[in-house]
């Protein structure tokens, strides 16, 4: 807190300050009038009315340093006067951070550690107390009225107490029998359901959702003591539950934006807000907390990566590169600008700290996964959401149900299983051809935030008309939107060696995707191109690929920035796995490759590289000596050999070997030939 310069700055401060702590209420009362406020403690609602009366004694006191002509004066308080007015100004401060601090919590965080929370303000106010009784009032030029409100302030401050509301006390248990009862698997009686958040002061949509993002807030940001932890997971599914059985499904908002849907925001999809693509992570699709480098070079969340080595893939999921060692590097500076961007966008960020919040994120994640009642919860709501799909009366209501279903697939590995199990896909599948524009988006979405967990794709593949309503979204899809998240539901299906070469195989997935990578906008070639480069990731789709013209297509989009880098990685795997002769049959395949080996990215260059030893090493090719004849391609493999990643390093050392064994061989052949002419003239001369 500041220190006042003079007595006068003193009572500026305190005037200020006391306004501040009148201005809160503990908690934060419900958007709705006809909720009754929570009382917890009576000193929640007592002391901000208190300090406002606090704030008249500092009114009174101020207008003695001014004259008539509001000029000020000096002004000096005595002694003791000043010095409490000091330690009031610190238990102002202090009374102001517990309030700052209750406020911004949920009204359960405010409930469940009522009894800390309670003494804390009530050890503030005794202090607040003793200082105002020993304030030498006599000596202070106020009006008698004065003196007897803080006589009466006096009073009331002695009353205080940190005894908790016996109704809130009443309240909680209430809350914790729900929670052991949903826990046992029986559904909850909606009319009881209704009456405890009523009492809470939830008794709308709006006020359940504010109330679960804000208990959301308050386990990530690990506040709360242990042993509440886990009723506050609970609480948090239950919630949600009960959002959509008391208070019905959202209206989803109109959408414009020409991204994928999907991948837009880590926290809530109706806040639509565009996550760059370098901050997703290509296995989730969300935005990345605690990125990681594998030893490709690309960069994924921790979760997911960790996720995908442990189920014993070996390869890079984007590149399809096998990973030479499964060490993890973390990706601080990409985690800096993450940081920065979520601040600049009002977003929390749980990787923020990477000391002090990591323990406490994966205590608060395994809490989650081991809370049985969230679980019961998460499975009832994703029942009851399926069961409304299937009665849905008319396609408004069925996109109401539908944008719910996508948002509880986006986020947990439990919600997409218990979405799936509940019967979700089939239901779902049918819509991917519906007339209603937002109602397919909505309906492809959820089916990639489904296809996300690896059981899911199975039932996705084996559903029937899977693959084919797939293909009529990125073939007919009325938004690009939805043609992005087709494109990205196949990237995601094709993760599994099987489903690649089915999915290759069908008539028209591979016509489609080449015909988004060459025709959409920026964003939609770069998730066609990221299918297309899965797809290649097995020798057998290879044939199908070079017959539908992926090299033509991915030369096209090199020279494109937001693309190159999944261009280049096609053409690449492509040549790597038997496309070598098209890549080099190809018109301009070396001095576009050339072109991306000086200006592209990191990743860019590698593939480029690996890309070019491909087709060189194809001794009938003849392009060795057009790659040689490029101006100053010595230097670029220099610069690459030197600066590039690991595997782009030996790519441009192989490039180098391959060009000086062609300049030797030239030599050779032009020392032999100098030679045979040497030969013949001399013996014409001789005879």
């Amino acid at each position: 807190p500041p220190n006042p310069s003079s007595d006068a700055d003193l009572l500026r401060h305190l005037l200020f300050l006391s306004r501040d702590v009148s201005s809160h209420q503990i908690p934060s009362p419900p958007a709705s009038s006809s909720s009754s406020p929570l009382r917890v403690n009576r000193n929640f609602f007592s002391v901000p009315h208190n300090v406002k009366q606090l704030s008249l004694l500092f009114e009174e006191l101020l207008l003695t340093v001014r004259d008539d002509d509001d000029r000020c004066v000096d002004f000096a308080l005595p002694r003791l006067a000043s010095l409490c007015f000091r330690e009031i100004l610190l238990v102002l401060h202090r009374l102001k951070a517990h309030f700052d601090h209750c406020s911004a919590r949920s009204r359960v965080f405010v409930l469940f550690l009522a009894e800390p929370l309670a003494a804390e303000i009530h050890e503030q106010v005794v202090d607040l107390a003793t200082f105002l009784d020993i304030l030498p009032v006599a000596e202070l030029r106020i009006p008698e009225d004065v003196r007897d409100l803080l006589r009466l302030l006096l009073l009331q401050l002695r009353r205080s107490s940190s005894r908790v509301d016996p109704a809130a006390l009443s309240l909680r248990r209430d809350i914790l029998e729900l929670i052991a009862l949903v826990e046992s698997g029986t559904v909850p009686d909606h009319a009881a359901l209704q009456g405890i958040f009523r009492r809470l002061g939830i008794d709308d949509s709006w006020n359940c959702r504010h109330e679960i993002d804000s208990l959301e807030r308050d386990i990530a940001d690990g506040a709360a003591a242990d042993r509440w932890v886990p009723a506050m997971v609970a609480l948090a599914s239950i919630l949600r539950y009960a959002k959509y059985v008391l208070f019905g499904t959202s209206t989803p908002r109109l959408d414009t934006s020409a991204g994928a849907d999907g991948k837009k925001s880590p926290f809530s999809e109706a806040e639509d807000l565009a996550v760059p693509a370098d901050f997703r992570c290509p296995i989730s699709l969300d935005l990345m907390r605690d990125p990681m480098v594998v030893a490709t070079g690309q960069t994924y969340d921790r979760d997911c990566i960790v996720r995908w080595i442990g189920s014993g893939h070996a390869t890079c999921p984007k590149s399809g590169q096998a990973l030479a060692h499964l060490e993890l590097v973390p990706n601080r500076a990409l985690k800096n600008l993450i940081s920065c961007w979520c601040r600049d966008n009002n977003l929390p960020f749980d990787g923020a700290d990477d000391t002090s919040n990591k323990q406490a994120d994966a205590d608060n994640a395994t809490t989650a996964v081991a809370n049985k009642a969230a679980l019961e919860a998460a499975r009832m709501t994703a029942s009851f959401l399926v069961e409304e799909l299937a009665a849905a009366p008319c396609t408004e209501a069925a996109h109401r149900v539908v944008h719910e279903l996508r948002l509880l697939a986006k986020h947990g590995s439990n919600n997409r299983a218990f979405v799936a199990e509940a019967g979700a896909i089939p239901l779902l599948l049918p819509l991917l051809r519906s007339d209603d524009a937002g109602l397919q988006v909505s309906a492809v979405t959820a089916l990639l935030n489904l296809s996300i967990l690896e059981a899911n794709k199975r039932l996705i593949m084996h559903a029937d008309g899977a693959v084919d309503g797939i293909v009529h979204v990125l073939a007919e899809g009325a938004k690009w939107r939805a043609k992005e998240n087709a494109a990205a539901t196949v990237l995601s299906l094709s993760s599994i060696h099987s489903y690649r070469r089915r999915l290759a195989r069908h008539p028209r997935v591979v016509e489609v995707l080449l015909q988004m990578a060459r025709h959409g906008p920026a964003s939609s070639k770069k998730d066609a191109m990221a299918a297309v480069l899965s797809l290649a990731g097995d020798r057998e789709n290879t044939g199908r690929l070079v017959e539908g013209g992926v090299v033509e297509a991915a030369l096209e989009a090199v020279g494109e920035p937001e693309v190159a880098e999944e261009a280049a990685a096609v053409l690449a795997a492509v040549a790597r796995r038997g496309g070598a002769e098209a890549v080099a049959k190809a018109k301009g395949a070396v001095a576009r490759l050339v072109g991306l080996l000086r200006r592209g990215s990191d990743w860019a260059r590698e593939s480029a590289a690996a890309a070019l030893v491909a087709v060189c090493r194809l001794s009938e090719s003849g392009l060795v000596a057009e790659l040689a004849a490029m101006p100053g391609i010595e230097w670029v493999i220099w610069e690459l050999m030197g600066a590039g990643t690991e595997r782009a390093r030996r790519k441009a050392a192989t490039l180098s070997r391959i060009c000086r064994r062609w300049a030797v061989a030239v030599e050779a052949e032009r020392t032999a030939r100098f030679s045979a002419m040497s030969i013949t003239t001399s013996s014409t001369t001789v005879a």
